[in-house]
């Protein structure tokens, strides 16, 4: 497989600049007027430090804009996500876009029956595998989580083995402890080759959620923080607010909210570690009002995970958001209606690091195998859609017009031939027959047709894996419970 052409995003833009800046203003606004709440003594020792208002009797942060700003300074412009085989390597910066999975969904649609069951660490593996075959998808973060099968203090490190054992691609997940961190980290130490080695080039990278909204950080993930900084493995800081339940109703009042949020999490993981490698992972939705469910299927999950891109380019931080979410509970027209729009939108907004873009269905609650190859389809259409219409010289065909004259056909024309395999996208699952090759050839639904390539593609597909040698050693250090990609 080759390297992923890096395109750059930037032509959707949902605010203005004036209001971009009027966002980053009201949030800086409640920084030092509202803060946050912080229920951690060794976390407000290290606002302290900083320079933050600290008030132990409500334990309260407030923050002036000076002290973000200056937390700010220190956040490096540009991250890189390696890919253990060097080919799939991410720059995320300005408004380089990719794209990948996530989740964290307790179910999944089995494969060969159909039928709804708990994820296992064997989904991990096989979704993993997928994503290695599935050239729209850049990078893995576990769709489902084998909390059924796994014990909470080896969860994390246990899926993270599924997982690059079966793609070498980049890899993102979330530590459940401290334990699980080091255990995480220790995993790819061994597979890097030792601790330098992955400094150098971090294969793996973190996602921590340590704002449960509005504005309260949760102790526990702050101590995971803590320990992922001093390895200098990237880490993306996750904010998710529900417009209507855990932050305002409008859009803006969520964006003011999430955006404060972000920064206040932004200044935290600067002041343990300067210069740390960081992403804003702001991931809005909304509240359906009538059941008080989670929604991340309505136009305004796009718009506002845009408007993520926007506000985190101001700051000149990278972004992780998200796409690809649907109220939908199989894969059909809801889905890839909801889907296609979040997708469309992050993309063209220049988003970094989309996640959830492949497989998920009912609010994230599980995913399923075919969706995810349907996904990566519209994941392919939204990079052709970035790529644009290219206007140099040869391209305008001027002179083939020419040669061709009133009347021709260019079917024939060395033009068509050198363009005809990269100017449009050639998708593998869509139908393109007319109805008559379409009724003889019985060609199945498409939900038929993405089950059976994923059928496929797990039989055949081979990822990279790990060297017998290095697995051996990872299991006599660490509790591993799956058999990895090549027994």
């Amino acid at each position: 497989m080759e390297k992923p052409i890096t395109f750059s995003g930037g032509q959707y833009q949902p605010l203005e600049q004036k209001e971009i800046q009027r966002l980053h203003d009201s949030a800086l606004s409640v920084l030092y007027n509202t803060g946050v709440r912080v229920d951690s003594e060794e976390a407000m020792a290290v606002f302290e430090k900083g320079g933050a208002i600290v008030d132990r009797n409500s334990n309260r942060v407030r923050f002036r804009p000076i002290t973000i700003e200056n937390a700010l300074r220190n956040v490096p412009q540009g991250v890189t996500l390696f890919s253990r085989d060097g080919l799939h390597d991410l720059r995320l910066e300005k408004t380089n876009v990719y794209l990948g999975t996530g989740g964290a969904a307790p179910d999944v649609d089995d494969l060969d029956t159909e039928e709804e069951r708990p994820a296992t660490l064997k989904d991990v593996a096989d979704f993993a595998r997928l994503v290695d075959a599935l050239e729209n998808l850049h990078f893995y973060v576990r769709p489902c989580t084998a909390s059924s099968e796994v014990p909470r203090e080896y969860l994390g490190m246990n899926e993270f083995y599924a997982a690059i054992s079966n793609t070498s691609k980049h890899v993102m997940g979330a530590a459940c402890t401290v334990q699980d961190a080091r255990n995480i980290i220790r995993l790819a130490e061994i597979i890097a080759g030792d601790s330098d080695a992955l400094r150098k080039r971090p294969f793996i990278s973190f996602i921590t959620g340590l704002i449960i909204s509005p504005l309260r950080f949760d102790p526990e993930p702050i101590a995971v923080l803590t320990e992922i900084v001093r390895s200098g493995i990237p880490v993306a800081l996750s904010s998710a607010p529900m417009a209507g339940l855990t932050s305002p109703i409008t859009l803006a009042g969520t964006l003011v909210q999430l955006h404060a949020e972000e920064l206040s999490c932004i200044t935290l993981a600067q002041m343990l570690a300067p210069g740390t490698p960081i992403l804003y992972g702001g991931v809005p939705s909304m509240t359906d009002m009538h059941e008080l469910d989670y929604v991340g299927g309505g136009v305004e999950f796009g718009l506002m995970n845009a408007a993520i891109s926007q506000l985190s380019q101001h700051i000149d931080v990278p972004c992780f958001n998200s796409a690809g979410v649907t109220e939908a509970k199989i894969p059909d027209m809801q889905a890839v209606y909801e889907k296609t729009f979040a997708i469309c939108q992050c993309v063209l907004s220049g988003s970094n690091c989309i996640h959830h873009v492949a497989g998920m269905l009912e609010s994230l609650m599980k995913v399923n195998y075919a969706q995810m190859l349907i996904d990566n389809e519209i994941a392919g259409m939204a990079i052709r859609a970035l790529r644009g219409i290219e206007l140099d010289e040869d391209r305008l065909a001027t002179d083939t017009i020419d040669a061709v004259g009133p009347g021709g056909s260019f079917i024939a024309s060395k033009h068509t031939v050198k363009y005809m395999r990269t100017e449009f996208y050639e998708p593998f699952l869509a139908d393109r027959h007319d109805y008559e090759t379409w009724r003889h050839l019985r060609i199945k639904d498409i939900r038929k047709r993405a089950a059976r390539e994923a059928k496929k593609i797990l039989k055949q597909h081979r990822p990279m894996g790990i060297p017998p040698e290095i697995d051996r050693q990872i299991r006599s250090e660490l509790k591993i419970y799956s058999r990895g990609s090549s027994q």
